[in-house]
């Protein structure tokens, strides 16, 4: 099979070689071409689908950052404009300020050149001087004496100039401090009229009628003092102008003198003139005689031009003189003028200064508008019911004014030199002008502020509308708003001025009827107020009366609805600039839906923007320039606007020029809207362009902006995690810091506590080493042999006295830090001074603090009861192992102390872990372990004490042991002896020894009795030595707490407690060693005694009976050391009883000192009790001087009510005397009625009797002045009845009455003017009683306000009282710690009086010792007998000396138990005497501040003791004042009612005349009446029509108030539409500029792309010529080998067939067919015919339907019907015709189906195929590009093959899949450009 293949691809390969290689590589070229091609076409119908949503995704990617850079734009832009608005503000304040110093620049300059001027004219003055005097000199010629008086003149000049210039000097000084004054003095009234205006509004805003009354006296009094000062100043200035009439006098002497010296110096040189042309006439005698002729000619003519110039120059000297005197005198001007000009000059600086303050006033008062705008109104308010405040104002201001007239008048004075005066006028004149019109200016700024301060809220608020929004509506509609809000503003305003005018209309009519006789005077002076009020308010006119009111009210009506036809007119312009927004708003919405569809159609087509590193960097370059291209722009556009608000504030400058009124104002508004609006709308369009250029740049920036902000966002995150961590890291470290403080205090304590533990472990420590060295000296002793015990001794008696003085070193060191340390702690309570200020900020940390050491204390507590618990338990157990063992007692007690330790270590560590747990801190925790450990050592040594006084106890339990064993071997002796004595022999020994024997028995059973009640005695002294060591350290504990509570107390009585146990432990350890000592002496002693009873045994034995001499001499021995020791004994005694002697001086000084102290107490007990004896007195006397004041008041109310009974008596009297007339017109009618009945001479008797009984009466009413009304009303009834009686007399005697009549007309005037006396009188008198009154009220406010201090002074006592009872408390708490400590020292007392037992113990056994050494030294005597004598001797001298050691032992225990009271007594005793002095130092300084209070109470009391005493002084004079008046007036009366009487009488003999006139006063009084009612219907009419006019009011301003409702309601509706319109404007806009954006981007890439697509275009071109090239090579090919045949192909697969086996050979034809192409169903029907098999094959394979079988055929067409006759060349030819004319339409382009180009090469590279695959065909040349063009593809994909039946192939031949698409390129025309593109793509 293989050679068969081998042979068949050798023959094709020699058939096919004969081709050639130009064929193959022909053809390998082609196939790889078609292969990349359709490779390429593969990956892109791969790739779109994965492409498109990568390019969705990226899209909205784009879009959101897009997005966030508008909106970071937005807010850039925001912060842009905020900026530029700060800005321009700067820019307006550095331009109002450099205006400022401009114009004083300015005036500076004015100045400057007026002095010059000044000077100039002073130069040329001084000029013409020296031109007249050099004249002169010239015209007399020059001579040397010429000189002199030159030399003289300049001189005089000087002098005169400088004496001048000095006066003139002092005089400007004289006059600037006198208008510093006058100016000071103006600034101060100003300030007082401010301040009272001030208080007067105030007073009107609480507004009560008396307030004003009392400020109206207070502002009168000032008008008074005021004009006192102008008067004052009059005076002032008149004795200033005397002063420089004097200086001028002076002067005026001096110029004269000058004058007269200056005439007899011309004089002078005259007459050398003259001389000089006598001497020339002299000479001139020496020349020819036709010279002299003619000089005597000429001599002669002289001589007549002489006399001729002498009479001149005698006038020309008059003339001189008179000039000099002009000269004089216009000198005396200029000075004069020159003081006035510099006082003008002065005044001008001050006018100056006052015009700068005056402006710095005018920006004041602009910022304080809205509040003058409230105080006006309250001043609208309130004018209205006072009009004599404007009037005193009008008086301050007419006083300034004449305070003004008078420095015009003084600077006015001299008017004589008129071109300096001209100018100082001028300058005076435009000062004044500038005042005045800064004055008025201030005055109407003043009344125009409001409206100014409207208008600029509006202009702030248009400004800022209009830099937040775009639009030019927004701004029409704030002004709208704001228009709106001043409508109902005024509204409010006019409505609460009806209302307040109504109010004022009710008061008005009130006060009408008591102001009609005041209005004739007033209304004068109201209209000069008015007019004057009017030039500086246009509202404070409207209260004068009703009219007034009613005009300015329709006046205002008027201004509203002018206001309202401008803010319509405005509304008009406004709605046409609206409609103008509209259409423009119209044409932007249609512009925006183009931008819409284009930008749709652009973002359709359009992809993404590609940026790289170097386009960051070219961004940025771009982003530098175009920020300074923006820059200079800026600063072009800040110049621009420079400009215009200097046209601005012009234009604004003439508008305030004009006349300010209201459509003025609203002009000035309305040129700063407009040139807003200007300047906006420049802005915007400038900000469009801009927006337009950052949209570009910010869409070129947004991609390499986005990873930066992501990392910086990142990056902030982290920022901000870090700064939260750092926050609650802060606030841990603030917390631990406050526990650090807390716990800094802890350990200030603690350290305190510590050294003190320290202290006392020193003390422990150097007890420690000497009882160690004790014991080491104890075993010594005991080790070494007897004799060397005498130095051993002598050196502890020398060591315990060096110890004794190092403890009085120690001692005396210790008193020195005492000292220091007291210091210390006054310094330490000084700090603590100021530490507390400190605390008590930390008390509220502490606090919490303080809750956690409560919650400690509770656990300690508990803790402690535990422990006391176990405490108890275990000394049960004690007691319980004590009675039960009382041998094994040491061991037990050692385990029982072992175990509790242990329970106290236990708790101990149970305690630190709860500190632990609740205070988690380092530095607690170490010092609690240092505290630990100390208490540890501390208890260390207290158990190395304990164990060293077992020790001790052992050594003498063991002495008694060892002595007890000696007595037992003694006994065994004795036994043996006994036993051995038991012959006759010796029966009288053993008899005697028996009886010794039972001797020393009962000795031996009494000594192990002493014995066992002393080691009783020794263990209850150890358990109690443990429970006193346990209490002392729970008192310890205690004694920390305490410390740590009362710090100052503690540490007092912590030095003098610590000083006491220091003092009675040394006492103690002291005591123990000398009983140590004793101990070893008697030791010693047994001893010795053994040693003799030993010898005496081995004596007995041996049979000797002999004493030693040793034992002898070691008696001596110890008698020496006994005397030795009796003798320190003594000393001791002797020291003991100086330092109990000491004590006593001591203790008998601290009882002086207590009983000078106690009397000290007791003196200030006393002034205690004084200064309360007086503070009640005091007490008492306030009362007193309430009840005297009640009295007063009592007193007071009686003399009112005495008054008002006078009030009412007058009224009275002058109804009766109004009564008179009216009665005698009834009288008349009443005769009238009655008739003439009578006849007249019955009537004059009854009218004559009726007369005198009413005279009788007359006389008693007055004497009563309880019964006058009842009198007087008799009076009336019978004057009438006498005057009905005489009306019928009347008619006859009418004639003759009438005279009479007019005489009581007359008399009845006087006594009206009488009674109208009385009335001013009485009227005086109640106000005298009002004033009483007032004085009664205040004196009544005095004693509240007495009793206030009654009150605070109760409540300070009992404030007082309750510090007295802390303090009291205090001293309880300190009594308390004083007593636990006293508790403390006498359980030291107790422990004191243990160790004294346990002395007294040692003494019983040194005595039971001594007794056991008697009983020894007796047998020794019954043994020695030899030497019984001197033993005797011996053992007496030692008995004595024994005697005398416990006589001297008695004697020092009872000096120390004395020693240990004196110094418990003297201990009381400083105690007694510490808490006395502090209670010293609190009496004394309760005992100052009582005094001082005392004393200030007393001054106060005396004060006011005084006060009342003045006040009681007055009140009665006051009193006798009123009695006085009460006694005239009742004097008074009396002259009345006698006159009255007289009157009477008159009256009886005169009513004949007023019958007559009764008629007349009838008929008046019809008319009257008739009147009246005319008047009533009138004042009805004019109420009605009043009213009328006030509802038609009302109704006119609610029709108004509705209108301008609906109008506001409109407007807003419209402002609420317009905004809508513009935010969705703005919207579209927003969109619009978007879409412009986003199209431009788009347009540019379609440039881009369309480059891309004419380069493309090219290369498909020249692959075009190189494909028609390709073509015609092969046609030319396909035409040479159309009809050959390959020989060696043919041959090779002939013999391949036939070398085969024939079962294989249908496999090596099928393979063969495969080969050609051959289907399957054609190759099995070939194979199944076997027969015609090979013929067959042969015949069909040499046909025509080889050549196709080689070939992959075309597409199959319905006209082809035999595709297998075609030639492979015509085949191929075909192919690439298909392939190189398109079939199908062209495919729409889409933006999703665009690659960008960079992502085609990855997208083509990712899906090449590998090499290998390339190569397994036999044509594949070279492998494909990763950079090829995507837009090359469809020229060869362009028609679908049909692939052929057979699956396997050539590569070439292999057909294209369905399923790719084609696409074919796009036809664009050349010429055409890249926006017609973007058009027809639109347009799709």
């Amino acid at each position: 099979m293989a050679s068969w293949l081998g042979g068949l691809g050798s023959g094709l390969g020699q058939s096919l070689g004969q081709v050639g290689g130009s064929l193959s590589s022909l053809t390998g070229q082609i196939s790889s071409f078609t292969k990349d091609i359709l490779l390429e076409g593969a990956e892109e119908v791969g790739d779109a689908a994965t492409e498109l949503h990568v390019s969705n995704s990226r899209l909205r990617e784009i879009e959101s950052i897009n997005a966030a850079q508008k909106l970071e734009n937005e807010r850039l832009k925001k912060v842009c404009s905020d900026l530029e608005e700060k800005h321009e503000a700067a820019e307006l304040q550095i331009k109002q300020l450099s205006i400022e110093y401009r114009n004083q620049l300015q005036q500076k300059e004015v100045e400057i050149s007026h002095l010059k001027a000044r000077q100039n004219a002073l130069q040329e003055q001084l000029q013409k001087v020296q031109a007249a005097a050099q004249s002169a000199q010239l015209g007399a010629g020059v001579l040397p004496p010429a000189t002199t008086s030159a030399s003289y003149v300049p001189v005089v000049r000087h002098s005169s100039g400088f004496e001048g210039d000095d006066m003139d000097f002092g005089d400007i000084i004289w006059s600037q401090q006198e208008i510093n004054r006058l100016s000071n003095e103006v600034s101060r009234l100003e300030s007082e009229v401010d301040h009272w205006k001030q208080i007067a509004l105030s007073s009107k805003v609480q507004g009560t009628n008396d307030a004003e009354q009392s400020e109206i006296g207070k502002l009168q009094n000032l008008v008074k003092e005021l004009k006192q000062h102008l008067s004052q100043e009059i005076d002032e200035h008149q004795h200033e102008l005397s002063v420089l009439q004097d200086a001028h006098r002076q002067k005026l002497v001096e110029i004269s003198r000058r004058h007269r010296e200056e005439l007899s110096e011309y004089e002078e040189r005259i007459e050398e003139l003259e001389n000089r042309l006598q001497q020339d006439g002299v000479i001139a005698d020496a020349m020819d005689d036709s010279k002299i002729s003619e000089q005597k000619k000429n001599a002669q003519s002289l001589e007549g031009g002489k006399v001729e110039e002498s009479q001149v120059v005698k006038d020309l000297e008059d003339e001189i003189r008179k000039l000099h005197h002009k000269l004089s005198s216009a000198k005396e001007e200029n000075k004069i003028l020159l003081k006035e000009q510099e006082l003008t000059k002065v005044e001008k600086i001050q006018i100056t200064q006052e015009y700068e303050n005056l402006k710095s006033d005018f920006s004041v008062l602009q910022s304080t508008t809205a509040e003058q705008d409230v105080l006006l109104k309250e001043q609208e308010k309130t004018l209205q019911l006072k009009t004599s405040l404007p009037e005193d104002v009008v008086r301050l201001q007419q006083a300034l004014l004449e305070a003004e007239n008078e420095i015009a008048r003084l600077s006015s004075l001299n008017q004589h030199m008129i071109t300096l005066k001209e100018q100082l006028s001028k300058q005076h004149t435009e000062t004044g002008s500038i005042i005045k019109q800064l004055k008025f200016d201030i005055d109407f700024e003043r009344k125009k502020v409001s409206e100014l301060e409207s208008e600029k809220m509006e202009t702030v608020k248009e400004l800022d509308s209009q830099k937040e929004k775009l639009s030019q509506c927004s701004y029409a509609l704030n002004d709208l708003h704001v228009s709106k809000q001043q409508l109902q503003d005024n509204i409010k305003d006019l409505q609460e001025q009806l209302r307040k005018a109504r109010d004022c209309n009710l008061h008005n009519k009130k006060e009408i009827r008591e102001l009609q006789q005041k209005l004739k005077e007033r209304e004068e002076e109201l209209s000069v107020s008015l007019s004057k009020l009017t030039e500086k308010s246009n509202q404070e006119s409207n209260y004068t009366c009703q009219d007034l009111i009613l005009k300015e009210r329709e006046v205002e009506i008027a201004k509203l609805r002018n206001d309202i036809s401008e803010n319509k007119q405005l509304n008009e312009d406004l709605e046409r600039s609206l409609s103008d927004l509209r259409t423009e708003n119209g044409k932007l919405i249609a512009a925006i839906e183009e931008l819409k569809q284009e930008l749709s159609d652009v973002i359709s087509e359009k992809s993404k923007v590609y940026l790289e590193k170097d386009t960051v960097v070219e961004a940025l370059k771009m982003e530098k320039r175009q920020l300074e291209s923006e820059l200079n722009q800026m600063e072009k556009r800040l110049l621009e606007q420079a400009h215009k608000y200097k046209q601005t504030i012009e234009e604004l400058s003439n508008a305030r020029s004009m006349d300010t009124t209201a459509l003025q104002l609203e002009h000035e508004r309305l040129v700063k809207l407009n040139q807003e609006k200007d300047f906006k709308i420049a802005e915007l369009k400038r900000s469009i362009e801009q927006t337009e250029i950052d949209h570009q740049e910010t869409k070129e920036m947004l991609t390499t902006s986005l990873g930066g902000q992501k990392q910086l966002t990142e990056l902030i995150k982290e920022k901000e995690l870090f700064i939260e961590k750092f926050k609650n890291q802060a606030l841990q470290v603030k917390q631990e810091l406050e526990e650090c403080m807390k716990v800094s205090k802890k350990q200030d304590v603690l350290k305190q506590n510590l050294e003190e533990k320290d202290r006392s472990l020193a003390v422990m420590k150097e007890e420690n080493n000497h009882l160690k060295e004790e014991i080491e000296r104890l075993k010594d002793q005991q080790s070494r042999s007897t004799p060397v015990v005498e130095p051993k001794t002598l050196d502890i008696i020398i060591e315990l006295e060096s110890e004794v003085t190092q403890l009085k070193v120690i001692k005396s060191n210790l008193e020195e830090e005492i000292e220091v340390h007291k210091k210390t702690i006054e310094d330490q309570n000084q700090t603590t001074a100021q530490l507390q200020q400190s605390l008590q900020e930390q008390r509220k940390e502490i606090d919490e603090s303080k809750f956690q050491c409560e919650q400690m204390n509770v656990t300690h507590e508990r803790l402690s009861l535990e422990k006391d618990e176990e405490i108890k338990n275990l000394q049960k157990t004690i007691e319980q192992i004590k009675t039960q063992l009382h041998k094994e007692r040491q061991i037990i007690q050692t385990d029982s102390s072992d175990l509790f330790q242990e329970t106290k270590v236990q708790t101990l560590n149970g305690e630190n872990g709860n500190e632990k747990h609740d205070l988690s801190k380092a530095e607690i925790e170490r010092l609690v372990k240092g505290i630990k450990e100390r208490e540890m050592e501390i208890k260390l040594l207290n158990e190395k004490n304990v164990s060293l006084s077992q020790q001790i106890d052992q050594l003498s339990k063991d002495e008694v042991g060892k002595l007890t064993r000696i007595i037992q071997e003694k006994d065994l002796e004795i036994q043996a002896l006994n036993a051995r004595v038991s012959s006759a022999s010796y029966r009288q020994d053993v008899l005697s020894l028996q009886q010794q024997l039972q001797a020393y028995v009962m000795e031996r059973e009494q000594v192990l009795a002493v014995l066992s009640e002393k080691t009783r005695e020794n263990s209850q002294l150890k358990t109690e030595y443990r429970n006193i060591m346990d209490m002392v350290a729970a008192k310890e504990a205690a004694l920390v707490r305490l410390q740590e509570e009362n710090q100052k107390l503690c540490n007092r009585s912590e030095n003098s407690s610590q000083d006491m146990s220091r003092e009675t432990i040394q006492n103690l350890s002291r005591i123990i060693r000398e009983k140590d000592i004793e101990i070893d002496a008697l030791s010693q002693k047994c001893q010795t005694l053994l040693t003799v009873l030993q010898t005496s045994s081995t004596g007995t034995d041996n049979g000797s009976g002999g004493v030693n001499s040793n034992q002898f001499e070691e008696l001596l021995q110890e008698r020496d050391k006994l005397k030795q020791q009796v003798k320190k004994m003594e000393e001791w005694k002797q020291q003991v009883i100086t330092t109990v002697q000491n004590m006593q001086h001591e203790s008998v000084h601290l009882q002086d000192e207590l009983h000078k102290l106690q009397a000290q107490i007791s003196v200030e007990s006393d002034s205690n009790s004084k200064l309360q004896v007086d503070y009640n007195g005091l007490i008492q006397s306030y009362e007193q001087s309430e009840k005297k004041l009640k009295s007063f008041s009592q007193e007071l109310a009686q003399v009112q009510h005495s008054i008002g009974q006078l009030h009412n008596t007058k009224d009275l009297l002058l109804s009766k005397l109004d009564l008179v007339t009216p009665s005698v017109a009834t009288a008349s009618t009443i005769s009238q009625l009655s008739g003439i009945q009578c006849s007249a001479p019955e009537v004059l008797s009854d009218e004559s009797k009726l007369l005198r009984k009413e005279l009788e009466q007359l006389k008693k009413k007055l004497q009563e002045k309880d019964s006058t009304i009842r009198t007087l009303q008799e009076n009336n009834q019978r004057l009438s009845d006498s005057v009905a009686s005489a009306s019928e007399i009347e008619r006859k005697s009418q004639e003759g009455t009438e005279s009479e009549m007019r005489q009581i007309k007359e008399k009845h005037d006087v006594l009206q003017k009488s009674l109208r006396e009385k009335d001013i009188l009485i009227k005086s008198k109640s106000d005298q009683l009002l004033s009483v009154s007032e004085n009664l009220s205040n004196k009544e406010n005095e004693n509240e306000l007495l009793k206030q201090a009654v009150t605070n002074l109760k409540e300070r006592n009992l404030i007082l009282e309750m510090d007295i009872r802390k303090l009291k408390e205090e001293n309880e708490k300190v009594v308390a710690t004083c007593r636990e400590k006293e508790t403390e020292f006498r359980a030291l007392q107790e422990t004191n009086m243990q160790f004294s037992m346990m002395l007294k113990e040692k003494e019983f056994e040194s005595h039971s010792m001594k007794e056991k050494a008697l009983a020894f030294e007796k047998l020794l005597k019954e043994k020695e007998q030899g030497k019984t004598g001197e033993l005797n001797q011996l053992l007496n001298e030692v008995k004595s000396m024994q005697e005398k050691a416990v006589t001297f032992q008695q004697e020092r225990d009872q000096v120390m138990v004395a020693l240990k009271q004196k110094q418990m007594e003297s201990s009381a005793l400083q105690s007694e005497m510490q808490h006395l002095r502090e209670k010293e130092q609190r009496l004394n300084q309760e005992l100052e501040r009582l005094r001082n209070h005392l004393l200030e109470m007393e001054d106060s009391y005396t004060r006011e003791a005084l006060a009342a005493e003045d006040r009681e002084v007055k009140l009665r004079k006051k009193v006798l004042i009123l009695e006085e008046k009460l006694v005239s007036s009742s004097t008074a009366v009396e002259n009345a009612s006698h006159q009255a009487s007289l009157q009477v009488e008159s009256l009886q003999e005169q009513l004949n005349l007023v019958s007559k006139q009764r008629d007349e006063t009838v008929l008046q009084l019809t008319i009257s009446q008739d009147q009246v009612k005319q008047y009533a219907l009138s004042l009805a009419n004019l109420q009605m029509v009043l009213e009328q006019f006030q509802q038609e009011e009302k109704a006119m301003y609610s029709a108004e108030l509705e209108k301008h409702q609906k109008q506001t309601a409109e407007w807003r509706k419209k402002a609420e539409d317009l905004e809508e319109k513009v935010v969705s404007l703005q919207e579209s806009l927003g969109e619009a500029n978007a879409a412009l954006d986003a199209a431009s981007r788009l347009t540019e890439q379609l440039d881009i792309k369309e480059e891309q697509i004419e380069e493309l275009k090219k290369e498909g071109e020249i692959r075009r010529e190189m494909l028609e090239d390709v073509q015609n090579k092969l046609m030319n090919l396909m035409n040479s080998t159309e009809g050959k045949v390959d020989k060696l192909l043919m041959r090779n697969l002939f013999v391949g067939h036939f070398h085969t086996p024939k079962n294989k050979r249908p496999e090596v034809l099928r393979l063969m067919g495969s080969i050609l192409g051959i289907k399957k169903e054609e190759l099995d029907q070939l194979l199944s015919e076997d027969q015609r098999g090979v013929t067959r094959w042969v015949t069909g394979w040499l046909g025509g339907g080889a050549g196709s079988k080689s070939v992959p055929s075309t597409p199959l067409r319905p006209t082809h019907q035999s595709v297998f006759n075609s030639s492979f060349s015509e085949l191929f030819v075909k192919f690439l015709e298909t392939e190189s004319c398109p079939s199908l339409p062209p495919p729409k382009l889409s933006v999703h189906d665009m690659k960008p180009l960079g992502a085609a090469g990855a997208g083509k590279t990712s899906s090449t195929p590998p090499n290998s695959q390339m190569q397994d065909s036999a044509v594949s040349g070279m492998s494909r590009r990763p950079d090829t063009n995507p837009f090359l593809a469809p020229r060869s994909a362009a028609v679908p093959l049909i692939t052929p039946a057979s699956s396997s192939g050539h590569l070439l031949m292999k057909p294209i899949s369905d399923a790719l698409p084609t696409f074919t390129p796009l036809p664009v025309s050349p010429d055409a450009s890249a926006g017609a593109v973007l058009k027809d793509l639109l347009k799709q």
